[in-house]
């Protein structure tokens, strides 16, 4: 029996390459499997299953990630508030892990000795896919073929034209990577400091020009409803994400270390991950104290570059995830958003636990818990330590 190898299988050029050359060049019965993360329908993962289906895999799988890579990475992000380098949402970093888990899956449910991927030598992702297997599979043997050969796309659609695949393989001017947590969209102009990407490059066009708005809902920190009404969060995000796109919303562009110690950069649109992390921030801003909210910055910094350079398996990241949902018990209440051609504006909130509470005072109207001599004496007391130092270093 030949032995079998299980391919991470997204329908592209690169890993349709990898079908025919695992069969006939490593002599392996190959397995494919389609981790959906929230960027293909049900069409896509049919036709996808038809192509793998098509160049020879002996089997094939689709795999609804969706559901475990919100509870295990999305809701953190969001109770973190991550945007990494204060821009990006990690709308395709945080997928890669989750599903290269879902992949693992397979390869031990058929006893595979070998688990493959199209990452080039080039990106990010191949450290993403390679960590997950060596760390939890360290027996199974990792082949990246794209990576290993160097091939141009020119000798990939050779080498499938010689093994009798004739499908267009035209180039597309952008690369365009979909999930449930936004879309990355790379081009030539993202290869230079300064290009600019035109607005045909961007999958979701401006559509709508008026004004509206609406209303989010969180519960414990996660997103529960969408103008009132109940819902999933994925299916909350999916929404949101078809309501905002309209507007041209979350469109930015980030600049980044990658894992392999070069700078990248990569534009995105992210409608709905933008729309809710600046929602659920503000409602932080009124349920948490000071202390909280810095802590917060400051672990929700490190768990997104964990995340991002494949350290998600770090027993730290568990230890961090702890803090952030701990931080997460009064965060509830509703945000009111109001949605504009390209951009967004959070207007308020409303919640039970604001600590915005006038029974202590308004800001800059009037005290209710001290008087203008508690204020004189407290002031005193807070300078003190500045009024010793001073009197030492009298030159300042």
């Amino acid at each position: 029996m030949k032995e079998r190898v299980v391919l991470a299988f997204s329908g592209g050029l690169d890993t349709s390459f990898c079908i025919p050359y695992l069969s006939n060049e490593k002599g392996l019965e190959v397995h494919t499997v389609m981790v959906n993360t929230g960027g293909f329908s049900k069409e896509e993962e049919r036709q996808i299953e038809q192509r793998a289906l098509s160049l020879g895999a002996a089997s094939h799988k689709s795999v609804d990630a969706s559901e475990e890579y919100y509870r295990k990475g999305i809701r953190y992000l969001i109770f973190g508030n991550v945007l990494k380098n204060g821009t990006y949402p990690l709308s395709v970093s945080s997928e890669r892990v989750f599903q290269a888990l879902a992949v693992l899956d397979e390869v031990k449910r058929l006893g595979a000795n070998y688990v493959a991927h199209g990452s080039t030598g080039a990106g990010n992702d191949q450290v993403r896919f390679d960590l997950v297997f060596e760390v939890l599979a360290p027996e199974v043997k990792i082949i990246a073929p794209i990576r290993e050969l160097s091939l141009s796309r020119a000798q990939e659609i050779e080498y499938l034209s010689k093994n009798g695949c004739n499908l267009s393989w035209e180039k597309a001017k952008y690369s365009i990577n979909q999930g449930l947590w936004g879309t990355s969209i790379g081009g030539s102009e993202t290869l230079t400091a300064s290009g600019v990407l035109p607005e045909e490059a961007y999958p979701s066009p401006l559509k709508v020009n008026q004004r509206q708005k609406i209303k989010i809902g969180f519960e414990k920190g996660e997103p529960v409803s969408l103008d009132g009404e109940t819902m999933n969060p994925v299916d909350l995000i999916k929404t949101l994400s078809q309501i905002a796109s309209r507007y041209a919303i979350g469109r930015d562009v980030h600049v980044g270390d990658t894992i392999i110690g070069i700078k990248g950069r990569v534009a995105f649109e992210a409608a709905a991950p933008m729309i809710i992390i600046k929602a659920h921030h503000l409602l932080e801003k009124h349920t948490l104290t000071k202390g909280q909210l810095y802590w917060k910055e400051q672990m929700a910094g490190w768990y997104g570059q964990l995340m991002h350079e494949a350290q998600y398996l770090d027993p730290l990241a568990r230890n961090i995830e702890n803090f952030l949902e701990d931080t997460q018990k009064s965060v509830t209440g509703e945000v009111e958003v109001e949605l504009m051609p390209y951009h967004f504006s959070i207007l308020g909130c409303s919640t039970d636990f604001d600590l915005m509470s006038s029974d202590f005072g308004q800001y800059g109207e009037k005290n209710s818990s001290f008087t203008g001599e508690d204020v004189i004496g407290f002031t005193k007391v807070l300078a003190n330590p500045l009024k010793i130092y001073y009197s030492v270093h009298k030159n300042g």
